[in-house]
């Protein structure tokens, strides 16, 4: 009897939790994913070590971390950086990265790393747990965590103040009276800001995409450096209108901004997907490999509504926070989003952006 009940107690084990050893997998009769997961736990523990490269918020990032440390005793080391960012910095060290695995932020700077030739493909096994294929690359470079949807943070107490409605739709964004009140991200360093490109590019056309953003400038009282950079100045008044993941507006609301209003553009949107990668000529790619099956484990992502974390997770066996869903966001309003001409085409589409912005103040773009 107890060997059938130690059978059973190590077969129901995810393959991204905790691994019965080979010789505990003979005796009780586990599964041979169990050994096959405690060998890759083992390589990665001989590895000692892993560095992350994280592009969600900071608490989210320290919290997978240390959980990872906790489970599998890997001392591990990260790095809070803009998706952009990450991505320039691993182009820049052509093969040799300073860093394992990537974490978190919208998939449109993957997607570029994964045709430049910079993200190692990998078959994960908790892929399977995936609510849908939409939420991986097709060759495994990386794979999907979280979503998170497009829209407007406004406060409403300013919007009440100068006498104004809050826009409904994208193009509402280009009405004079919102002129010096607008804040989105720089596509130079945030993902965020790429997906806002892709996304009017997608719906309105190229040429017609970059003459409304040449419009929305004018509107535009900065780019900030992070995605979720304009939801955090809403609260304060710092900004009226913020253009961002509804998500980050969520959490600001819960961090007591209850002037904070959310809004899904009525003519349409996209959503990210926040992913996580290895690093192709990663120095401990066993480890890197044992970070991809816990990032797509509940053991990872039920950490992120503790964490200030409300995205929508894209894991069947993961449990949603009810944050993401109490506020009533219309996730059906979305576009059918072309990841592969995001794949191709993002690093042209930022360049005609900034050629688009010639004539913009250059104090406008933080980067620091």
């Amino acid at each position: 009897m107890k060997r059938l009940i130690a059978a059973a107690a190590c077969a129901a084990l995810t393959f991204a939790t905790v691994g019965c050893s080979k010789k505990e997998a003979a005796k009780t009769g586990g599964s041979a994913v169990d050994a096959e997961f405690q060998t890759l736990i083992d390589a990665a523990k001989a590895e000692g070590a892993l560095t992350v490269y994280g592009s969600c918020e900071e608490e989210y990032i320290s919290a997978a971390v240390k959980n990872f440390e906790k489970l599998y005793g890997i001392p591990t080391k990260y790095q809070r950086l803009s998706t952009s960012e990450v991505y320039t910095k691993i182009s820049e060290e052509k093969g040799q990265p300073s860093a394992d695995v990537w974490f978190g932020g919208t998939t449109d700077p993957y997607n570029e790393a994964t045709a430049a030739g910079l993200l190692e493909p990998y078959a994960a096994k908790n892929a399977k747990n995936l609510i849908s294929a939409d939420y991986k690359d097709p060759d495994g470079s990386w794979y999907g965590i979280y979503k998170g949807i497009l829209g407007f943070m406004v406060n409403q107490e300013e919007l009440k103040r100068l006498n104004l409605e809050a826009p409904k739709t994208w193009d509402d964004l280009l009405k004079p009276e919102y002129k010096g009140l607008i804040m989105l991200s720089n596509p130079n360093t945030a993902g965020t800001a790429k997906l806002v490109i892709n996304t009017m590019i997608q719906m309105k056309g190229h040429d017609a995409a970059m003459e409304y953003f040449k419009a929305l400038d004018k509107n535009v009282a900065q780019y900030t450096k992070s995605g979720s950079g304009p939801s955090k100045m809403v609260g304060p008044g710092e900004c009226v209108i913020g253009v961002g993941f509804l998500h980050d507006g969520i959490y600001q609301i819960l961090q007591g901004y209850t002037n904070i209003g959310l809004v899904v553009p009525a003519d349409g949107t996209s959503f990210e997907v926040g992913a996580t990668a290895i690093f192709k000529g990663a120095q401990h790619p066993a480890a890197a490999k044992l970070w991809i099956e816990y990032a797509l484990s509940p053991e990872c992502v039920n950490l992120a509504k503790g964490s200030g974390s409300y995205q929508f997770l894209v894991l069947s066996n993961a449990e949603q926070p009810k944050e993401a869903t109490q506020f009533g966001l219309d996730m059906n309003n979305t576009i059918k989003y072309d990841f592969e001409d995001a794949k191709k085409n993002s690093a042209k589409y930022v360049e005609d952006f900034f050629k688009a912005m010639e004539g913009s103040s250059k104090d406008k773009f933080k980067t620091k």
